[in-house]
């Protein structure tokens, strides 16, 4: 971790190998420092957040707190829904006074608690959300909505920029000249449908068929259909909340073109067993799994998540655990847990983490206190459920420097 901002600062190892949290010299901050968690109680991504961010405080709980304080977590369940995210915030900030909220996976709750945030004037670190509409908030109220950072993932603008440097990067290689994009239309694929349109067919690749699906779609039968018709190489998705039934459809009709793309249910470590091996030969974008991941603190953490949990964590998870320790950092740096003394700490950051490089756009950015998106920084891997044995395992194959495996067209497509 590179050192930020002023004051004098002690690295120290601590933990698993690789990760470095700092300390400062002298000085204490008052305890104990409270952390609201938000998410979906009952998904895997809202669990995955709150065990993480359990597990972090955990950690630094044992190794002294944070600047000499215990951390205390505190979770509540958004439920996906807007309004039960929005009183659910207000009973962490004004009911449990916490220090910090971190979490919430769905756009439409962040949007709803954002204005909340500027009012209570408390941190909040996202680890889910992806709107790029809530940094843009920062940027046309600066001292209004200076408490909002995201540490992960990427924004949808540039989740659909990933796509589109992936298209062009392996495209190629997969046998791909031409794919239908499937999206579903929520307000997180908004930014996603947006940075493909042309620049998809800028690498290339003939997209004859570009639609935003309904949210409740349950057949697609006649959507794939369409696809057939078209006769492309591959469906490329930007799903969530409809991609199970997408993927299970896809694989049982056995539809001749390949699928794959970002599939927020493809990127549960269980998704095999989840599927009983529909998810067979789906192509995925995530931030690391079980067995790679985009530093040499990944997998160590997975594993400790998985001991203490019995299961691994998803992409929310990661960021979750980091928010905790750039806001560790943030404060031991303050010396002050006071949410306008850790402004400009935080927006100094640079922390090597178990989610990538986490660094946070300028407030003079198009996306101020979001988290970069960039080879060496925040840069999702992409790989493909493969059979292995008697069940699965996700064959990372992109970028070629984390690659422990390669792609292969599902054989009902050859």
């Amino acid at each position: 971790m590179k050192a930020t901002g002023g004051g004098a600062v002690l690295a120290a190892m601590t933990g698993y190998a690789g990760r470095v949290t700092r300390q400062t010299q002298g000085g204490s901050v008052e305890g104990p420092i409270k952390i609201g968690v938000l998410g979906p109680a009952d998904s895997p991504v809202g669990q995955s957040i709150f065990n993480s961010v359990t597990l972090a405080a955990d950690e630094i709980n044992g190794e002294g707190g944070i600047g000499g304080a215990q951390v205390q977590v505190v979770t509540k369940d958004t439920k996906q829904d807007p309004s039960t995210g929005r009183a659910a915030y207000q009973e962490l900030t004004t009911g449990e006074n916490v220090d910090l909220t971190a979490g919430i996976f769905t756009s439409e709750v962040l949007l709803t608690i954002l204005p909340l945030m500027a009012q209570q004037q408390t941190i909040h670190l996202t680890s889910g959300a992806a709107t790029p509409e809530a940094p843009q908030q920062v940027a046309a109220s600066y001292d209004q909505f200076k408490y909002f950072f995201r540490v992960g993932p990427v924004n949808s603008h540039y989740l659909g920029v990933n796509m589109v440097d992936f298209a062009k990067a392996e495209f190629g290689d997969m046998g791909f000249s031409s794919v239908a994009v499937m999206a579903e239309d929520f307000k997180w694929t908004e930014p996603i449908s947006a940075a493909l349109q042309g620049d998809l067919e800028d690498t290339g690749v003939d997209v004859p068929y570009n639609e935003r699906i309904a949210g409740d779609t349950q057949d697609f039968t006649p959507i794939y259909d369409e696809i057939q018709s078209q006769d492309v190489d591959a469906v490329y998705t930007v799903l969530a909340h409809i991609g199970t039934s997408s993927l299970v459809q896809w694989a049982k009709q056995q539809r001749p073109f390949q699928y794959g793309g970002i599939h927020v249910p493809a990127q549960y470590p269980n998704f095999w067993e989840l599927t009983t091996g529909a998810t067979a030969y789906v192509f995925a974008q995530n931030t690391a799994t079980p067995q790679v991941g985009p530093t040499d603190q990944s997998v160590p953490y997975a594993n400790a998540y998985n001991d203490q949990f019995g299961g691994y964590p998803i992409y929310t998870g990661y960021s979750a655990y980091d928010s905790v320790y750039i806001y560790k950092n943030a404060v031991e740096q303050a010396g002050s847990k006071n949410a306008d003394d850790l402004v400009e700490p935080l927006e100094g950051t640079s922390y090597t983490g178990v989610s990538g490089t986490v660094e946070f756009y300028g407030r003079d950015s198009d996306y101020p206190h979001d988290v970069k998106y960039g080879s060496d920084l925040a840069f999702p891997l992409w790989y493909q459920w493969q059979p292995a044995g008697d069940g699965g395992t996700p064959a990372v194959f992109y970028p070629d420097s984390l690659a422990d495996g390669q792609y292969e067209p599902a054989p009902w497509t050859q």
